[in-house]
């Protein structure tokens, strides 16, 4: 036994060091030192972007699925991943508007979700529980959602993965797909850790998020709410108060804002404003609009005041399109947080304590920059995942398919590649939008804004990576779109549509380091005013790239007829409506959570591995390739003529370099993930070595 006088008093002060750096690494997130994401089997497999993957969905009545694939229910398959069998998982089909104009085209290429999970709780694919496999729909270059879900997740913003699957259906060739992580429980512990907060998919329209979000969605209500006026402003679809001279339209509008026009907004007092003709919630100029109810109690804005975030009283009911659309299951307690956070965020006061503030305005450079108005800088108000952890909020982004100005059918070019940053609402104003407002209310959070859009350029565009990338990615989807039998447009269109996408983002970039730098107006005001320093894109078309009015389609193209580009002979009233019954925005839905089906019986196995007996109905041998039918000989010579030109295409696979956006592109990422990273280790390092040393302080003592 020790008799140091002062024994006691070192073991007291070595204890006390210990709790105290224990309780500093447990409580580590409150000193601004992150929790380390998760790294997922999922995220070097599936969606490693260097080659396009393969999946095979075996199903018996793969007919009958089809059949039904509207009521969007779950039936059971098996699906086979670059090679990799899994049994006795679910798949439906997804979207809400879009699965109804498919089938309206005569077209069965509908967007799957796949639930490993969703028959047995511990079935994943290498830790991935949902994957959703999106359609392509209305977009010409197959890149739009691939694109910006890429520049997002690189420049700091958790985004879902996605990688290109070249789909076949019970051996047979169906088309290329873009399959896309779902935003759910692996999603957040891969950004977030384990201990993640509450996720939340706010959508007021049910038009966006498809299977139990926006469910009561009717689009015969909707059409007969577009067509009760009658009135017929042109064959054009174009927005009938757009101006012809190139300048930007008033009102806050989209630049040639095509048939989806602005609807009017909220001002500062909720009033509505704009274009008179907004009275009785009509769209300016076409008298066909219906009043959904906007944000600022009164205006013309689609969504409602709680999708676009906007606080209202601390009620529950008055948030239900929030919390009835919640992807975790927040208490009460976590609602009161929420509502908090947002009372906070529109009284535009200790915004640092409510939201993620870099993360955000890093959104929103990249959001801003692709000029999507499907979302919530748009009419529409959704499309956006809303994150909230120890009541910091923050944005997820969802649904880019109709980005580079594809929302606005007939868009002017240039008046897209030089769409204001600092003006970027369309059917609305900052005002009414919180989550953006905050940061053109503070001059030091707008200097960031743009010191972010000229990082945002200069290591993506100036450098070189942009155009090496999609320069390697269009190369390497090529072939598997000249192929594809159920393509949305031709290949010669692709073709078109990838030249323009890539021309429209240089002059993009040209045009966002301008104005964030002031050499180039960065509001529609000024833009009028002073158009002379504008990027010139009149040679460019944005409707070649995709937009709603397009959607072919089918089988070998046979499926749907492509209407005349410029010769439909329909009213301004019937185009906007077909455009509206095309939208994607359900496409990429966030689906609820659903009741799971009983387990149905199945060979045992383990969740997650690599199935060692091929999928039911389906004979692979030890190399993982499908043995072809002796049936159907016909078919079969098929096949195997269409083998014969394969070894090309695993040849530019493998040739084909990583074409994902490092975060070397981006030194601000990295340095943010590996701070996170070293001081969490730090930490960790100091609690081992304060324990050691009071533990041979204590040893040397006792001696």
């Amino acid at each position: 036994m020790s008799t140091h006088k002062h024994f006691d008093k070192v073991c007291c002060a070595v204890l006390a060091l210990v709790l105290i750096v224990t309780a500093v690494f447990m409580n580590a997130e409150r000193f601004g030192i992150q929790t380390q994401a998760a790294e997922m089997g999922y995220e070097k497999k599936l969606f490693d972007t260097s080659a396009v993957h393969t999946i095979d969905i075996e199903m018996d009545d793969w007919d009958g699925f089809l059949e039904s694939c509207e009521d969007e229910e779950y039936e059971t398959c098996s699906v086979i991943i670059d090679n990799e069998a899994y049994k006795n998982v679910a798949i439906r089909a997804k979207g809400n508007t879009s699965l109804s104009s498919v089938a309206a085209y005569g077209n069965d290429r509908y967007s799957f979700k796949i639930e490993f999970d969703h028959y047995d709780s511990g079935k994943n694919y290498y830790g991935l529980d949902k994957l959703s496999l999106n359609n392509i729909i209305q977009d010409n270059t197959y890149l739009k959602d691939y694109l910006v879900y890429q520049m997002m997740g690189s420049f700091g913003v958790s985004a879902p993965l996605c990688s290109f699957v070249y789909i076949t259906v019970n051996g047979e060739d169906w088309g290329l797909y873009l399959a896309v992580e779902g935003v759910e429980e692996s999603f957040l512990e891969r950004n977030y850790g384990s201990d993640y907060g509450e996720l939340y998919k706010p959508d007021s329209m049910s038009m966006g998020g498809g299977r139990g979000n926006g469910g009561n969605f009717n689009m015969e209500d909707m059409e007969d709410a577009f067509q009760k006026d009658g009135s017929d402003d042109g064959e054009t679809g174009m927005r009938p108060d757009a101006p012809d001279n190139g300048e930007l339209p008033e009102n806050g509008g989209a630049p040639g804002s095509g048939s989806m026009p602005d609807f009017g907004g909220a001002d500062d007092g909720g009033n509505t404003s704009g274009n008179e003709d907004t009275e009785n919630g009509n769209a300016p100029g076409s008298g066909s609009m219906p009043d959904f109810g906007g944000a600022g109690g009164g205006g013309q804005m689609m969504g409602s005041d709680d999708v676009a975030l906007i606080y209202t009283d601390d009620e529950y009911s008055s948030y239900f399109n929030i919390f009835d659309n919640a992807k975790t299951d927040p208490s009460d307690e976590d609602k009161d947080r929420l509502i908090a956070s947002l009372k906070t965020l529109n009284e535009g006061t200790d915004i640092e304590d409510v939201v993620d503030t870099k993360q955000v305005i890093r959104y929103f450079v990249v959001h801003n920059f692709v000029c999507n108005f499907d979302s919530y800088t748009g009419s529409m108000l959704h499309n956006y995942y809303l994150y909230e952890e120890d009541g910091k909020l923050s944005m997820i982004p969802w649904d880019y398919n109709l980005a580079f100005g594809g929302f606005q059918s007939g868009a002017d070019a240039t008046e897209m590649v030089n769409y204001p940053i600092d003006d970027p609402v369309s059917g609305g104003s900052e005002e009414a939008r919180p989550m953006l407002d905050w940061i053109f209310a503070d001059e030091q959070y707008t200097e960031l804004y743009h010191q972010y859009f000229t990082e945002f350029v200069e290591e993506y565009f100036e450098s070189g990576v942009f155009e090496k990338m999609i320069d390697s990615v269009i190369s390497l989807l090529s072939p598997y779109v000249e192929k594809d039998p159920t393509k949305f447009c031709t290949y010669e269109e692709f073709e078109e549509g990838t030249a323009a996408l890539k021309e429209f983002c240089l002059l993009r970039a040209e045009s966002v380091k301008g104005q964030a730098e002031g050499t180039i107006p960065s509001t529609s005001d000024g833009q009028k005013e002073d158009s002379s320093s504008l990027v010139d894109a009149s040679d460019l078309s944005i409707s070649s790239m995709g937009s709603m009015g397009n959607t072919m389609g089918g089988r070998g193209g046979q499926m749907g007829e492509r209407p005349d580009e410029q010769g439909i002979n329909e009213s301004a009233n019937e185009q906007g409506m077909r455009g509206q019954e095309l939208s994607e925005s359900d496409e990429q839905d966030s689906d609820s959570e659903s009741e799971k089906e009983p387990t149905r019986e199945t060979e045992p196995e383990a969740g997650g591995e690599t199935e060692e007996e091929p999928a039911e109905g389906t004979e692979q041998e030890a190399s993982g390739e499908t043995e072809e039918s002796e049936e159907n000989s016909g078919e079969a010579a098929e096949q195997e003529a269409d083998k014969a030109s394969e070894p090309a295409f695993a040849e530019k696979q493998r040739q084909m370099p990583d074409n994902n956006f490092t975060d070397n592109n981006f030194p601000g990422r990295t340095g943010d993930a590996a701070a996170s990273s070293d001081n969490n280790m730090l930490l960790l390092g100091i609690s081992v070595a304060f324990l050691l040393a009071g533990l041979l302080i204590a040893f040397k003592y006792k001696r």
